[in-house]
């Protein structure tokens, strides 16, 4: 190596710059990493679309369940209907009934049919007897013991009285 003794070594001249900057294409690199990025973003694809159907799913079932309460209650409904259309036909036939008991309930209808059908006829004067009784009032006692306890008591007490009575 010759030795200047002018020139400084380890340093560098300055760089000129270009007045233009060139422009330069990135391309991109071939390697396995590009692999995994296909896979894994493969995988993410897979992962959404499960997402996806899920959500699907959960609001198909939601939709279900929703419509399945909307036919219970209107079967409920119609239950209902038919109830009252069967408690009204039943209230116009007890009217009916009343009705038709209170005219038949009419006195001078009732004399009629026992005159008719049972041949029955009004009481004559002789055919009435008349009944004198004393003018006192008197209350005899009666021979028979009534027990008013048995009557006060309950059945419990009367079973266990009757299961004591046994053992005696």
């Amino acid at each position: 190596m010759a030795y200047n003794r002018y020139y400084q070594y380890e340093t560098s001249p300055r760089k000129l710059k270009p007045e233009y900057e060139p422009i330069r294409k990135e391309y991109p690199k071939k390697s396995t990493a590009r692999r995994t990025t296909r896979r894994e973003k493969a995988i993410a694809t897979k992962a959404m679309y499960r997402k996806i159907i899920a959500y699907i799913a959960i609001c198909f079932i939601g939709l279900f369940i929703i419509s399945y309460r909307y036919s219970l209650i209107d079967d409920t409904y119609a239950n209902l209907k038919t109830e009252k259309a069967k408690l009204a036909l039943l209230e116009k036939e007890a009217t009916q009934i009343e009705a038709n008991i209170e005219s038949s309930l009419n006195l001078t209808k009732i004399e009629e049919e026992a005159k008719e059908k049972l041949g029955m006829q009004k009481l004559s004067s002789e055919q009435i007897v008349y009944v004198s009784l004393p003018k006192t009032d008197h209350v005899e006692a009666s021979s028979e013991e009534v027990k008013g306890s048995k009557l006060n008591e309950n059945w419990l007490t009367e079973i266990i009285k009757r299961i004591v009575n046994s053992f005696k």
